[in-house]
């Protein structure tokens, strides 16, 4: 009988908090009695806005960016993003001395490709509908002689982004039921393997925009689904199909995919931001939209949440919410 080690264990998310730690922040575990009050439970949400960068992004990055080999950082770093990787990677690289070239849509929040920017990367175009942004990341590499950072398919982006739950979990105790955004996968594939290790009875809900509901299609078919690439507000779930790795994980350990409206998205911004009193970016809006709307079915005593991030500038925030009532 033959066993296939997973791509991502427990053991490799403790060693990834150990050589974050000191780099990354430790973001706050912030509640609220509305927000409880709201949906029948106590929420502990995990704020990844307030990490570097403004996205858990940082964590996976730096983790596997750090592992380079000198030769490997010597020569530089490339990845492809539609923003927040993309600020990750370029940070990243600059704490290591090295250089970074990022592949980001053209249509790529101009607060985040204004940040890519700031962090030192030079910043290679392309449209989202009709390019290929790995091919363009590829093809760059080889030219060059980088080393390609992928955003979610690799095992070292998945432990280092599984730090966020681990340190959610050491600050809570147990938990019912764990909530993430889900785009690639890496985040909720890193935050299962950390929950399902520590807590095998926890419930792992993973939260997509209904346009890009790719990976709740591909659990259900117990196999990758691929879809038109999705219109959503929340740019940084508007992918195609779930990574190979990351599935491979969360086929096995993620219990659910609730699915939830850019106007439910809109609504737990500016929740967020009223009564929280923190700005969350549309795509780290997610499970907290699910939770306001009862989307992740009957909850459990005590609920976490991974806010994934803050990252929207002032024009467009006000250009979501504004309007809202």
């Amino acid at each position: 009988m033959t066993t296939t080690t997973p791509p991502v264990t427990l053991d490799d998310v403790r060693d990834a908090a150990a050589r974050l730690k000191g780099v990354a922040h430790r973001t706050p575990v912030l509640r609220s009695r509305t927000l409880d009050a709201l949906v029948g439970a106590e929420v502990f949400l995990k704020c990844e806005n307030f990490q570097r960068v403004g996205a858990f992004k940082f964590r996976g990055a730096y983790n596997a960016a750090s592992r380079l080999t000198p030769e490997q950082l010597a020569r530089g770093i490339a990845a492809y993003s539609s923003g927040n990787h993309a600020q990750a990677v370029a940070l990243a690289a600059r704490e290591l001395g090295t250089t970074a070239v990022i592949v980001m849509p053209e249509d790529a929040p101009p607060s985040k490709r204004a940040a890519t920017y700031g962090y030192g990367a030079e910043i290679v175009t392309y449209d989202r509908y009709t390019g290929d942004r790995v091919a363009i990341a590829q093809a760059l590499a080889a030219e060059r002689g980088l080393t390609v950072i992928p955003p979610y398919e690799h095992p070292h982006i998945m432990a280092g982004q599984g730090t966020a739950a681990l340190e959610l979990l050491e600050e809570t105790g147990e938990l019912g039921a764990m909530l993430t955004p889900v785009g690639g996968g890496g985040l909720i594939a890193g935050s299962a393997t950390v929950a399902k290790g520590l807590h095998p009875g926890i419930r792992m809900i993973g939260v997509e925009p209904e346009a890009g509901d790719d990976t709740k299609r591909s659990l259900e078919a117990g196999r990758r689904i691929s879809i038109p690439v999705p219109h959503t507000i929340a740019d940084g779930q508007a992918l195609h199909t779930p990574g190979e790795l990351t599935f491979s994980v969360n086929r096995r350990l993620v219990d659910e995919i609730a699915l939830v409206s850019d106007d439910e998205i809109r609504d737990a911004m500016r929740f967020a931001f009223e009564r929280l009193k923190i700005v969350v970016e549309p795509s780290g809006a997610t499970p907290l939209a699910a939770l306001l709307n009862g989307r992740a079915g009957p909850l459990p005593r005590r609920v976490g949440v991974i806010i994934s991030g803050g990252n929207v500038d002032a024009e467009r925030f006000a250009e979501l919410c504004g309007n809202r009532v």
